[in-house]
């Protein structure tokens, strides 16, 4: 059964961000990480976990190996990680996390700046590695955001949560460039248009959709423009993509819940349990049942 410090969606115990342990109740929270972990108590340290909120750490020591959607990321001092709501992750019981963490609620911020930020861009790498001038100017922008949330007395709590939320923009919105700059770098090219409507359509409609026909005709392309954009950007075929978002979902389902197996296909859009069985070993040399005994 969820405790106060956990929800369930659906079957999917979810932790929610801890609005009683935010200052003033306000939608975000920023602070030093400690080895003594008391900055994420609740969370199960030996075992993945799912959250709703935003949480970003800067890290000043290192390194620390941290999963986030079943790839192990290892952060030195320097580096940032970028956890996304809906994301599965797992803390290293044995890593010491030093540095500073963020969590922000996904509703606290105008609708007009997660759009600037792209801050449910999922295609985004989770692990940041700034150059020297952008790390100072994101460690800037960090500290002051911590002195703004910490300075609870000079203004009523109206404007002291209007600071904040313009504070925290400008960090997002720093984070965010410097999110899609390493995923260009990463593609050696510019995010194409055709592209972005793609993954877009992926994102929203994976569960039911897995043709690569039915998306061209959707969005107003042909195949072969699909698989020249999809290629140009991610070096996989549009059904790799959309197998790889498939998957993806699949391992979270059988991660976070008890669902019956059948019913873990049946969600991402395999009504026949021996065609999703199939289906997931071709992509993970495992089968749905021997993935799931793995993690628990």
């Amino acid at each position: 059964m969820a405790d106060e410090h956990e929800q369930d969606d659906g079957g999917i115990r979810t932790f929610p961000f801890p609005v009683d342990r935010s200052l003033l109740g306000v939608g975000m929270q920023v602070g030093p990480m400690s080895g003594g972990r008391a900055w994420h108590t609740h969370a199960p340290l030996r075992g993945v976990h799912r959250i709703d909120f935003h949480i970003v750490m800067l890290f000043t020591g290192g390194p620390v190996r941290h999963m986030i959607d079943f790839t192990e990321y290892e952060a030195r001092a320097g580096d940032l990680l970028w956890i996304r709501p809906g994301q599965v992750h797992r803390f290293s019981p044995d890593g010491a996390y030093h540095g500073t963490a963020l969590t922000m609620q996904p509703g606290f911020l105008p609708r007009a700046t997660v759009e600037a930020a792209g801050l449910y861009r999922y295609d985004l790498p989770p692990l940041l590695r700034p150059d020297p001038a952008r790390r100072a100017a994101l460690t800037a922008a960090l500290d002051q955001l911590r002195r703004e949330y910490e300075d609870a007395t000079t203004l009523p709590l109206s404007l002291h949560t209007a600071v904040l939320r313009h504070t925290l923009s400008a960090f997002l919105l720093r984070l965010a460039h410097l999110a899609a700059s390493s995923a260009e770098a990463a593609r050696g090219r510019r995010s194409d248009t055709a592209f972005t409507l793609f993954r877009d359509a992926v994102e929203r409609d994976f569960a039911t959709n897995h043709s690569v026909s039915a998306y061209a005709d959707a969005l107003g392309y042909s195949r072969r423009t699909l698989v020249r954009v999809v290629r140009a950007a991610t070096g996989s075929t549009p059904k790799g993509f959309i197998d790889h978002r498939v998957v993806l979902e699949a391992k979270r389902l059988l991660a976070h819940t008890d669902l019956p197996i059948a019913r873990v296909g049946a969600a991402i859009g395999f009504p026949d349990p021996a065609n999703f069985s199939k289906f997931f070993h071709q992509h993970t040399a495992h089968t749905p049942a021997a993935f799931r005994a793995e993690l628990r």
